[in-house]
C-alpha cells in the first residue's frame, strides 16, 4: 500500500495518495514513511502551513538518511513557495499609489505571555532566526525596526497583524505636514487659549486654540552632555562626554490644526503670561523644576483624560543608531548644546509618530 502512495505522489495525484493513506494511518500510524507521506500529500494539496509543521515535527526524530533528505527537500520547496509569494506581494504593494515613498516600520509592544509564539511568527515573516526575533520584539513601548518603501512596509504591517503582532508604517514625507510651534508662554486660558510661540523660521507670534482640540500629549526628557577631563590609572589625561542634565519636554497635539505645541522648561518664560504658581504656594521664588510641574498641572487640569505618551526613552534607544535618517530631520528643538545631538531629532520623530499613529495625516 505504501508503494501505491509513493507512486501516486510521484504522479502528483495527491487525492489518490490521500485515499491510500487513510487505512495506513490506522495500521501504521507510527511508521515514519507514512507520516512523511501525510506531510507530502498536504503539501501537494496546497496546505502548506500544515505540511511545514509536520515536516518540522518529523525532522528532529529521523535517523534514516533518505527520509531526512526527503523531509528537507519538502521544507525547502515550501520555503521557496513562501518566498516567491512574499516577493510577489511586496512588488504588488510597492506598485500601489505612494508605495515607492520612503517610510519607516515601527513595532509595538508584545505581551510577555505571547512573546515566544510571536517570536516564531516574526522570525518566519522577517526571515531571521527565532532568537534574534525575540530580542527585536519590544515588551513595552515602541521599537524602530527598519526603513524601506512604504508599500513593502505596509505588506509587513498587514502580515504581522495576521499573527497578532501590532506594528505600523509611516511615510517620512508626512513629517512635513505637521507644524511645530515652540511655546514661549501662555498669554491667557479663558474660553480660548492664547499662546506666544516661535515657528520653524524663528518668527514669533500668537496662536489660539480650544482645550478641547488637544487630543493627547507626549512627554520626554532630552539629555544635555558636557565634555569632562579625567585622569586614568596610568595618569593619562582623557576627555570623555557625559550627561550633565535632562531637559523635560511636553508636546500637545492638535490634530484638526495639524499642529504640535512644544513646551520645555528651557524655552518657556515662566516670568511672563498666566500665573502658574498655586495659591497655596508659600515661596516667593520657585525653581524651573517646580514651575514646570505647575505647567504640567495646568494641562492635566484642563485635559485630565487624554492619552499621555511617555515611552520616548525606550524608543530613542532603538532609533539613535540610524544616524543618517535622524540627521535629515528638522528637530524643531533649540537647546544650548556644545555639539549637536540626535536626541533632539529622535524626540521630534517620536512625537510625530505618536501623532500619525493616532491621527492619520493622509
Amino acid at each position: 500500500m505504501l508503494e501505491s502512495v509513493a507512486k501516486a505522489v510521484q504522479e502528483k495525484d495527491f487525492k489518490t495518495a490521500a485515499k491510500y493513506l487513510k487505512p495506513l494511518l490506522k495500521t501504521e500510524a507510527k511508521n515514519p514513511w507514512v507520516r512523511f507521506y501525510v506531510a507530502r500529500v498536504q503539501e501537494g494539496l496546497g496546505k502548506l502551513d500544515a505540511a511545514e509543521k509536520l515536516y518540522l515535527k518529523l525532522l528532529p526524530n529521523m535517523t534514516n538518511p533518505k527520509l531526512i533528505s526527503q523531509i528537507r527537500q519538502g521544507i525547502a520547496r515550501i520555503e521557496a513557495v513562501y518566498r516567491d509569494q512574499r516577493q510577489e506581494n511586496i512588488e504588488s504593494a510597492i506598485a500601489t499609489p505612494g508605495g515607492e515613498d520612503n517610510a519607516i516600520l515601527i513595532l509595538e509592544a508584545v505581551s510577555p505571555d505571547y512573546k515566544k509564539e510571536a517570536a516564531q511568527a516574526f522570525a518566519k515573516i522577517m526571515q531571521i532566526d527565532p532568537y534574534t526575533a525575540r530580542l527585536q520584539l519590544p515588551s513595552q513601548g515602541w521599537r524602530f525596526y527598519r526603513t524601506g518603501k512604504l508599500g513593502e512596509l505596509n505588506y509587513y504591517v498587514s502580515t504581522l497583524r495576521d499573527v497578532n503582532i501590532a506594528s505600523f508604517s509611516f511615510a517620512l514625507e508626512n513629517i512635513r505636514q505637521l507644524q511645530v510651534l515652540t511655546v514661549n508662554y501662555i498669554q491667557k486660558v479663558d474660553s480660548t487659549v492664547k499662546v506666544r510661540c516661535t515657528n520653524a523660521e524663528g518668527q514669533q507670534g500668537t496662536f489660539q486654540f480650544q482645550w478641547s482640540e488637544v487630543s493627547q500629549k507626549v512627554l520626554g526628557r532630552l539629555p544635555l552632555f558636557e565634555s569632562v577631563v579625567t585622569v586614568d590609572a596610568k595618569h593619562q589625561i582623557q576627555r570623555k562626554t557625559q550627561k550633565q542634565d535632562d531637559v523635560p519636554f511636553c508636546d500637545l497635539h492638535l490634530p484638526h490644526k495639524k499642529c504640535i505645541l512644544r513646551f520645555s522648561d528651557r524655552n518657556y518664560n515662566f516670568q511672563q503670561g498666566i500665573t502658574l504658581t498655586p495659591k497655596e504656594a508659600t515661596s516667593d521664588y520657585d525653581t524651573n523644576s517646580k514651575n514646570w510641574n505647575y505647567l504640567l498641572a495646568v494641562f492635566n487640569q484642563q485635559r485630565p483624560n487624554i492619552p499621555t505618551w511617555s515611552d520616548f526613552s525606550s524608543f530613542a534607544d532603538s532609533v539613535l543608531d540610524y544616524r543618517e535618517l535622524l540627521a535629515g530631520l528638522e528637530s524643531h528643538i533649540d537647546l544650548e548644546r556644545r555639539q549637536p545631538s540626535l536626541w533632539d531629532q529622535a524626540f521630534q520623530l517620536y512625537s510625530v509618530l505618536v501623532f500619525g499613529r493616532n491621527h492619520p495625516l493622509l
